[in-house]
């Protein structure tokens, strides 16, 4: 964590999470529709992430996106660490590191796909993805869910990285 995020995290409220995540119905294929600026992400166009529920409770993550020409991906393993909301979980991609992976809001369900969106980010705000089981979200939703991470915190949206396939 950066000096900068100790700083903000010490004047900032706590982040709210969803009240409830149903896992089965956030297990599946994401993609992401616009994130905050990551490193491990830089030259990415066109990511999606897949979750599978294991029968051990934890949650294999499979991330993917098109660099210079290749589908390049890495593997990863979230923990729930709030089974009260099951909002808030911990993910390692390179042990023993672990991100915080925080689900702030959760789009009304679809048959057969669970849940339509999600807003998801970091305690200290360093980290923000919408997610979508679509490759694209209506504008509307685009603006609530922008609205939202303003008033939990999140500044400088005009940061966010969109989807490079020319949708948002």
């Amino acid at each position: 964590m950066t000096a900068r995020a100790v700083r903000k995290a010490r004047t900032l409220p706590p982040l709210q999470v969803a009240a409830h995540v149903d896992l089965e119905k956030y297990m599946g294929t994401w993609y992401e529709i616009g994130r905050y600026p990551l490193a491990s992400e830089d030259g990415c166009t066109e990511a999606q992430a897949t979750y599978t529920l294991r029968p051990d409770g934890h949650v294999q993550v499979i991330n993917q996106c098109l660099k210079n020409g290749e589908i390049k991906d890495v593997r990863g393993t979230a923990k729930v660490v709030d089974p009260t909301t099951n909002a808030k979980l911990k993910v390692t991609f390179f042990w023993p590191f672990k991100g915080d992976y925080w689900i702030m809001k959760v789009g009304p369900e679809q048959e057969g796909i669970g849940y339509r969106y999600a807003l998801v980010g970091h305690p200290y705000r360093e980290t923000l993805w919408i997610l979508a089981r679509e490759a694209s979200l209506p504008q509307e939703t685009l603006d609530e869910l922008l609205t939202l991470a303003q008033q939990q915190g999140y500044e400088d949206l005009d940061r966010m990285v969109w989807r490079n396939d020319g949708t948002h």
